[in-house]
Protein backbone atom coordinates (compact mmCIF):
# COMPACT_ATOMS: atom_id res chain seq x y z
CA UNK A 1 0.00 0.00 0.00
CA UNK A 2 1.09 3.16 -0.75
CA UNK A 3 1.85 6.03 1.89
CA UNK A 4 0.62 9.53 0.73
CA UNK A 5 1.04 13.02 2.72
CA UNK A 6 -1.90 15.25 2.35
CA UNK A 7 -0.90 18.57 4.06
CA UNK A 8 -3.56 21.11 3.96
CA UNK A 9 -5.00 23.73 6.74
CA UNK A 10 -8.69 23.09 5.99
CA UNK A 11 -9.77 20.07 7.59
CA UNK A 12 -12.66 19.81 5.46
CA UNK A 13 -10.08 18.96 1.97
CA UNK A 14 -8.07 16.86 4.41
CA UNK A 15 -10.73 15.06 5.18
CA UNK A 16 -12.51 14.69 1.39
CA UNK A 17 -9.28 13.81 0.39
CA UNK A 18 -9.00 11.39 3.41
CA UNK A 19 -12.22 9.77 1.97
CA UNK A 20 -11.46 9.78 -1.48
CA UNK A 21 -7.80 8.69 -1.56
CA UNK A 22 -8.35 5.64 1.03
CA UNK A 23 -11.32 4.55 -1.10
CA UNK A 24 -8.44 4.13 -3.94
CA UNK A 25 -6.07 2.51 -1.95
CA UNK A 26 -3.71 4.82 -0.41
CA UNK A 27 -2.57 5.07 3.54
CA UNK A 28 -2.95 9.00 3.75
CA UNK A 29 -0.85 10.69 6.49
CA UNK A 30 -2.33 13.76 7.33
CA UNK A 31 -0.78 17.87 8.28
CA UNK A 32 -2.34 20.51 9.15
CA UNK A 33 0.47 22.58 8.51
CA UNK A 34 4.11 22.54 7.02
CA UNK A 35 5.95 22.05 10.44
CA UNK A 36 3.62 18.94 11.19
CA UNK A 37 4.36 17.85 7.68
CA UNK A 38 8.25 17.81 8.16
CA UNK A 39 7.65 15.61 11.09
CA UNK A 40 5.45 13.07 9.03
CA UNK A 41 8.09 13.05 6.74
CA UNK A 42 10.69 12.21 9.14
CA UNK A 43 8.90 9.52 10.93
CA UNK A 44 7.23 7.49 8.00
CA UNK A 45 8.30 6.60 4.57
CA UNK A 46 5.92 8.28 1.93
CA UNK A 47 5.77 8.11 -1.75
CA UNK A 48 4.26 11.12 -2.34
CA UNK A 49 3.19 14.29 -1.39
CA UNK A 50 0.02 16.75 -1.48
CA UNK A 51 0.38 19.99 -0.30
CA UNK A 52 -1.69 23.02 -0.02
CA UNK A 53 0.16 26.24 -0.89
CA UNK A 54 -1.21 28.49 1.44
CA UNK A 55 -0.92 26.93 4.68
CA UNK A 56 0.57 29.43 8.11
CA UNK A 57 4.01 29.16 8.62
CA UNK A 58 5.72 26.72 6.27
CA UNK A 59 3.90 27.54 3.43
CA UNK A 60 3.70 24.70 0.65
CA UNK A 61 6.50 26.10 -1.22
CA UNK A 62 8.47 26.23 1.08
CA UNK A 63 7.88 22.55 1.95
CA UNK A 64 7.96 21.94 -1.84
CA UNK A 65 11.74 23.23 -1.97
CA UNK A 66 12.23 20.89 1.49
CA UNK A 67 11.24 17.97 0.30
CA UNK A 68 12.79 18.16 -2.49
CA UNK A 69 16.45 18.37 -0.76
CA UNK A 70 15.85 15.07 1.10
CA UNK A 71 13.29 13.45 -0.59
CA UNK A 72 12.71 11.93 -4.00
CA UNK A 73 9.32 11.39 -4.23
CA UNK A 74 6.12 13.08 -6.69
CA UNK A 75 4.99 16.25 -5.17
CA UNK A 76 1.26 18.32 -6.04
CA UNK A 77 0.76 21.59 -5.11
CA UNK A 78 -3.05 22.68 -4.29
CA UNK A 79 -3.58 26.21 -3.96
CA UNK A 80 -6.79 28.62 -4.89
CA UNK A 81 -4.45 30.34 -7.22
CA UNK A 82 -3.92 29.94 -11.02
CA UNK A 83 -1.62 32.48 -12.18
CA UNK A 84 0.92 31.53 -14.07
CA UNK A 85 4.05 33.11 -11.77
CA UNK A 86 2.61 31.22 -9.11
CA UNK A 87 2.61 27.98 -10.96
CA UNK A 88 6.16 29.10 -12.04
CA UNK A 89 7.17 29.36 -8.67
CA UNK A 90 5.64 26.03 -7.90
CA UNK A 91 7.64 24.64 -10.42
CA UNK A 92 11.26 25.82 -9.85
CA UNK A 93 10.78 24.74 -6.09
CA UNK A 94 10.42 21.14 -7.80
CA UNK A 95 6.79 20.04 -8.20
CA UNK A 96 5.82 17.68 -10.62
CA UNK A 97 2.17 19.00 -10.50
CA UNK A 98 -0.14 21.82 -10.15
CA UNK A 99 -3.91 21.35 -9.28
CA UNK A 100 -6.20 24.54 -8.65
CA UNK A 101 -9.42 24.67 -6.18
CA UNK A 102 -11.96 24.16 -6.41
CA UNK A 103 -11.31 20.40 -7.79
CA UNK A 104 -13.16 17.24 -8.63
CA UNK A 105 -11.04 14.57 -6.46
CA UNK A 106 -11.39 12.10 -8.97
CA UNK A 107 -8.89 14.55 -10.84
CA UNK A 108 -6.66 14.45 -8.12
CA UNK A 109 -7.00 10.90 -8.13
CA UNK A 110 -6.23 10.58 -11.94
CA UNK A 111 -2.99 13.09 -11.17
CA UNK A 112 -1.69 10.82 -8.77
CA UNK A 113 -2.09 7.79 -10.91
CA UNK A 114 0.02 9.11 -14.02
CA UNK A 115 2.82 10.49 -11.39
CA UNK A 116 3.44 7.01 -10.10
CA UNK A 117 3.58 5.57 -13.91
CA UNK A 118 6.27 8.18 -14.85
CA UNK A 119 8.03 7.58 -10.54
CA UNK A 120 8.06 3.98 -11.61
CA UNK A 121 12.18 3.22 -12.29
CA UNK A 122 13.04 0.33 -14.55
CA UNK A 123 13.50 -3.17 -12.54
CA UNK A 124 16.58 -3.59 -14.15
CA UNK A 125 19.75 -0.87 -14.86
CA UNK A 126 18.72 -0.53 -18.24
CA UNK A 127 16.43 2.61 -19.72
CA UNK A 128 15.14 1.87 -23.10
CA UNK A 129 14.27 4.68 -25.37
CA UNK A 130 13.51 2.92 -28.55
CA UNK A 131 16.41 2.54 -30.27
CA UNK A 132 18.70 4.25 -27.51
CA UNK A 133 19.39 1.98 -24.75
CA UNK A 134 21.21 3.32 -21.59
CA UNK A 135 23.28 0.90 -19.44
CA UNK A 136 22.93 2.61 -15.99
CA UNK A 137 25.38 0.39 -14.61
CA UNK A 138 28.40 0.35 -17.08
CA UNK A 139 27.66 3.86 -18.43
CA UNK A 140 26.78 2.88 -21.68
CA UNK A 141 24.51 4.45 -24.13
CA UNK A 142 24.19 2.70 -27.68
CA UNK A 143 21.60 2.73 -30.38
CA UNK A 144 22.64 -1.62 -31.51
CA UNK A 145 24.80 -0.58 -33.66
CA UNK A 146 27.16 2.05 -32.37
CA UNK A 147 28.08 3.46 -28.86
CA UNK A 148 27.88 6.87 -27.69
CA UNK A 149 31.13 8.11 -26.04
CA UNK A 150 29.22 10.55 -23.15
CA UNK A 151 31.18 12.73 -21.25
CA UNK A 152 30.02 12.26 -17.53
CA UNK A 153 27.53 15.19 -16.63
CA UNK A 154 25.98 14.58 -19.74
CA UNK A 155 26.03 11.11 -19.10
CA UNK A 156 24.39 11.67 -15.98
CA UNK A 157 21.85 14.39 -17.47
CA UNK A 158 20.67 12.19 -19.76
CA UNK A 159 20.28 9.05 -17.32
CA UNK A 160 18.02 11.49 -14.54
CA UNK A 161 16.03 12.66 -17.39
CA UNK A 162 15.18 9.41 -18.82
CA UNK A 163 14.17 8.00 -15.80
CA UNK A 164 11.41 9.79 -15.29
CA UNK A 165 9.96 10.82 -18.99
CA UNK A 166 7.39 13.46 -18.62
CA UNK A 167 8.52 14.67 -15.48
CA UNK A 168 9.41 18.39 -15.93
CA UNK A 169 12.77 19.25 -13.91
CA UNK A 170 13.83 22.61 -12.93
CA UNK A 171 17.35 24.21 -13.82
CA UNK A 172 18.17 24.26 -10.18
CA UNK A 173 16.67 20.85 -9.50
CA UNK A 174 19.08 19.30 -11.97
CA UNK A 175 22.03 20.88 -10.76
CA UNK A 176 21.55 20.06 -7.16
CA UNK A 177 20.68 16.40 -8.74
CA UNK A 178 23.46 16.28 -11.66
CA UNK A 179 26.86 18.90 -9.99
CA UNK A 180 25.54 18.98 -6.43
CA UNK A 181 24.92 20.95 -3.48
CA UNK A 182 28.20 22.75 -3.36
CA UNK A 183 27.86 23.74 -7.09
CA UNK A 184 28.77 27.22 -7.66
CA UNK A 185 28.77 27.85 -11.46
CA UNK A 186 25.80 29.53 -13.71
CA UNK A 187 23.23 27.35 -13.77
CA UNK A 188 23.02 27.74 -17.58
CA UNK A 189 25.60 24.75 -17.67
CA UNK A 190 22.67 22.81 -17.57
CA UNK A 191 20.93 24.50 -21.16
CA UNK A 192 24.79 23.68 -22.39
CA UNK A 193 24.37 19.98 -21.69
CA UNK A 194 20.88 20.10 -23.01
CA UNK A 195 22.77 21.72 -26.30
CA UNK A 196 25.55 19.15 -26.71
CA UNK A 197 22.53 16.21 -26.18
CA UNK A 198 20.13 16.69 -28.39
CA UNK A 199 23.06 17.27 -30.93
CA UNK A 200 24.42 14.12 -30.72
CA UNK A 201 21.06 12.72 -30.64
CA UNK A 202 19.30 14.85 -33.64
CA UNK A 203 18.45 12.01 -35.45
CA UNK A 204 17.03 10.06 -32.81
CA UNK A 205 14.08 12.66 -32.29
CA UNK A 206 11.57 9.92 -33.30
CA UNK A 207 12.80 8.11 -30.29
CA UNK A 208 12.89 10.60 -27.65
CA UNK A 209 13.23 14.78 -27.46
CA UNK A 210 13.96 16.64 -24.47
CA UNK A 211 11.58 19.47 -23.98
CA UNK A 212 12.34 22.68 -22.77
CA UNK A 213 9.44 24.41 -21.13
CA UNK A 214 10.29 27.92 -20.93
CA UNK A 215 11.43 29.84 -17.91
CA UNK A 216 11.46 26.52 -15.92
CA UNK A 217 13.65 23.56 -17.38
CA UNK A 218 13.40 20.33 -19.15
CA UNK A 219 11.45 17.43 -19.16
CA UNK A 220 12.22 13.91 -21.85
CA UNK A 221 9.76 12.73 -23.50
CA UNK A 222 9.57 8.87 -25.21
CA UNK A 223 8.18 8.80 -28.84
CA UNK A 224 5.70 5.92 -30.21
CA UNK A 225 7.07 4.08 -32.78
Amino acid sequence: MRNLLVADDDANIRELLRYVLTKEGYRVHEARDGEEAVRILKDHSLDMAVLDIMMPGLDGLELCGLIRQTYDIPIILLTAKDQLTDKQQGYLRGTDDYVTKPFEPQELVFRIKALFRRYQRPSSDTLNLNRIVIDCRNREVSDGISDFLLPMKEFDLLSQLAHYPGRLFSREELIRLIWGEDYEGDDRTVDVHIKRLRQRFAEYGDDFSIVTVRGIGYKLEVGKR
